[in-house]
């Protein structure tokens, strides 16, 4: 590649499953492609060593996926993380046209119309990268910046162009905190307050489940455990949680799609009168913040546990929106004994 030159292309990416399912395009950018693309996302002309490095492998997660910082911002005071860099397509979620692609966040999140959001980060859309082309005009080379939208959308400088910011990520070990992490971690979800949205839940189920904000933490502390951090993904104590939140939202709240559960449909302001998974253990309003939180999740995961749970037969759609059957709360009440044990 004219770019890149001595860059380890194909070892910079894991092709894992879930990247291949979600970032990477199966076939290189065609010319006409780049073009129809480039002017959907607003006639923003995307850098020659983007477009080198997706003629190569179109899109992705990386290897390396952080980012050394001079100025702290919302994620840590010295780097930032990515969790993958899109693609020029259509075809997966998170190509630059994708489902949620560039215009996706500026469109639907509000995000600041500065140019290209090329990568995201674990915190599932409350953080992104962009390519900022507010010095260089839509058809100059852009700058990396971090954009923080919890932060009313601060803009922080990354890296001076795109590849400049590739070559400059590094692998996590440099950045090893596990061990603090975990200590973190099980402070918070021993003694961390808990969302309006799970303390309403606990009142509504307490006739059945006295102790559910005890279970909670108890099964929490065992993800912290397993993981050294909190955070759900498709390990078995994960899908117990996620049966555990979806019985409890339910108690209370009516769920009409897999969508309206994840997240208050984006016309609505943000609020716990409108609860859903987001704002029940992964995100709070600013002004009104909680700390029993994952602080990101990644969506695939979630949607994998859904339609797993429908085909199965263990949540089924009533007249009252999808629910988990009587049959699934029992079991769900027996696991959930089994991981409390004596304690």
């Amino acid at each position: 590649m004219e770019h890149f030159e001595g860059f380890d292309v194909a070892g910079f990416w894991d092709d894992s499953a879930y990247a291949l399912k979600e970032y990477v395009e199966e076939n290189p950018p065609t010319q006409e492609l780049i073009a129809s693309v480039e002017e959907e996302l607003g006639g923003y002309r995307l850098p020659d060593s983007y477009i080198a490095l997706m003629t190569a492998h179109n899109g992705g997660v990386p290897n390396r996926d952080h980012f050394p910082m001079a100025e702290p911002t919302s994620w840590a005071d010295d780097h930032i993380v990515i969790t993958g860099i899109r693609g020029i397509g259509r075809t997966r979620p998170q190509s630059l046209g994708g489902e949620f692609g560039s215009r996706f966040w500026i469109d639907m999140w509000e995000y600041p119309d500065i140019g290209v959001y090329f990568a995201d980060t674990p915190s599932a859309g409350h953080d992104m990268l962009a390519l900022d082309y507010r010095a260089c005009g839509r058809d100059g080379e852009p700058a990396v910046v971090h954009v923080d939208q919890e932060g009313d959308f601060a803009i922080t400088s990354v890296a001076e162009n795109f590849e400049a910011f590739v070559t400059g990520l590094v692998d996590e070990s440099v950045y090893d905190t596990s061990e603090e992490d975990r200590i973190d971690a099980l402070a918070t979800v021993r003694d961390g307050s808990f969302s309006p949205v799970l303390l309403r839940a606990f009142r509504e189920v307490a006739d059945v489940l006295p102790d559910a904000d005890r279970r909670m933490r108890i099964l929490a502390e065992a993800v912290v455990h397993d993981k050294g951090f909190f955070a759900l993904h498709a390990d078995a104590r994960s899908t117990l949680m996620y049966d555990y939140l979806f019985w409890l939202f339910t108690s209370f709240n009516q769920v009409g799609s897999f969508g309206r559960y994840v997240r208050t449909p984006p016309q609505h302001e943000r609020s716990y009168t409108l609860p859903d998974y987001e704002l029940m253990i992964v995100f709070s309003p600013v002004a009104d913040p909680y700390d029993f939180s994952t602080g990101g999740y990644a969506p695939g995961f979630l949607e994998d546990w859904w339609n797993s749970r429908v085909a199965s037969g263990r949540i089924s759609e009533t007249a009252d929106g999808y629910r988990m059957t009587d049959a699934a709360v029992t079991a769900l009440l027996d696991e959930l004994a089994a991981v409390v044990g004596d304690r």
